[in-house]
């Protein structure tokens, strides 16, 4: 060490009551090296002053008081949060030019398995001895006693934007005067354009999921996440956009991302993911909920037509699907023109209700529904004809046709 103090006098500098602040310039000092601490999330709670060198990265984070996008994905692709995610021992993190991050050495701030946060020394072209090592490492204990007082505020906070949210979602709040002096009490803007965002998982929720579930909702910026909850295996956000133009695209592009993010790091499948319909009211809140639900529970019954839809405006006719059914149920309604060709089926091994199927939901291109089919147009051309002549109905008729394709849904509703 170029400072005249040996290590055990350079640590007993640290003390326990030092804000946050004085903390980042005390390490700083000591490391003779810019430094910046983070929560978990990568928003800079504090930086040391700093005189020359500084790179591009150190910059950029501090200017947005969070590490931008780009420099947390490759750190990522590096295999260096990983490792921080791993290990209390200090990190060495070689510089990535191409994101104008210079070479760092880096250590989390954790309580027993849980990181809470991390201290980034910028080395430039320094090394670290034994003697700094520890003492990032050490000084990584201090600043983990402020985040957890942080936390205990921050948690309080929290239980009560939780308590809030559930009002909203179940409706019990529905006067726009009341939301707007709970949300002001609990400290939640809800101006703008709303809408809820559900991440379904498979399985129960694991501490790991739980921590990056709320990682990337802090993280991942094509949606602001007003407040979040864990109900059972599901992720609620309640979420807030810039534009009405870009909602359905940006919320789409969050839960693809969202999704495809912790299935990388954490090796977990069958996440799926829904938003409801965005409102300009807070009172409207529960709507998009129920949507958000209703979604997941149709991408659920049709895997294949859905799978790559997110909104519940996007899914069309599927919406009213539900209450169709049950009117079908209350009304003992069969279609005849699906019972007569099954019954053809049946007797002369034909499969023209596949081909009825094929065609309609090829939007009647018999090209495309041939392709699926694995037969020559002509082919499927005669098969419809048959299937006029069977039942009856004109395939030239929207109407008929809608209704053929809305009663071979229901049926396969009927088959659980």
């Amino acid at each position: 060490m170029r400072n005249s103090l040996g290590y055990p006098q350079l640590l007993s500098q640290l003390r326990q009551d030092d804000s946050l602040d004085l903390l980042a310039d005390r390490i700083g000092e000591m490391l003779e090296c810019p430094i910046t601490i983070e929560d978990s999330n990568h928003q800079i709670i504090s930086y040391s002053r700093h005189k020359e060198n500084v790179d591009e990265a150190r910059m950029a984070t501090i200017m947005s008081r969070k590490v931008p996008d780009k420099i947390i994905n490759s750190l990522w692709k590096n295999g260096i949060m990983a490792k921080l995610f791993e290990s209390d021992e200090p990190v060495i993190v070689p510089a990535i030019e191409e994101v104008g991050l210079g070479n760092r050495v880096a250590v989390s701030i954790r309580k027993h398995n849980e990181v809470l946060g991390f201290i980034w020394a910028q080395i430039n072209d320094k090394t670290m001895d034994d003697d700094q090592l520890h003492l990032l490492k050490e000084a990584a204990k201090l600043v983990k006693n402020q985040l957890l007082l942080q936390r205990i505020r921050k948690r309080k906070e929290e239980e009560s934007h939780q308590e809030f949210l559930w009002k909203l979602l179940t409706g019990h709040l529905n006067d726009v005067s009341k939301i707007k002096h709970q949300a002001k009490r609990v400290g939640v803007n809800l101006d703008g354009r709303l809408a809820v965002a559900i991440i379904n998982f498979e399985n129960d929720i694991t501490q790991a999921i739980e921590k990056h579930a709320y990682y990337l909702a802090e993280t991942l910026h094509q949606v602001q996440v007003v407040s979040k909850l864990f109900d059972q295996n599901q992720l609620i956000l309640l979420t807030r956009l810039r534009t009405e133009k870009e909602a359905i695209n940006a919320l789409s592009g969050f839960i693809k991302d969202f999704i495809n993010k912790i299935s990388m790091r954490l090796q977990i499948r069958n996440i799926s993911g829904a938003f409801g319909s965005v409102y300009h009211s807070p009172e409207h809140v529960h709507c998009s909920y129920k949507q958000a639900l209703k979604v997941l529970r149709l991408k659920e019954k049709f895997p294949d037509e859905l799978q790559q839809k997110y909104s519940f405006q996007e899914i069309g006719i599927y919406q009213f699907l539900d209450e169709l059914y049950q009117i079908r149920v209350r009304d003992h309604y069969q279609s005849e023109a699906i019972k007569k060709l099954r019954e053809y089926d049946l007797k002369h091994h034909t499969d023209l209700l596949l081909t009825l199927k094929s065609y309609l939901e090829c939007d009647c291109n018999v090209y495309q529904a041939a392709q699926l089919l694995h037969v020559h147009p002509n082919t499927l051309n005669y098969r419809l004809k048959r299937v006029v002549e069977i039942t009856g109905v004109n395939l030239k008729d929207p109407n008929q046709k809608i209704t053929l394709f809305l009663d071979l849904k229901l049926e396969s509703m009927n088959v659980e």
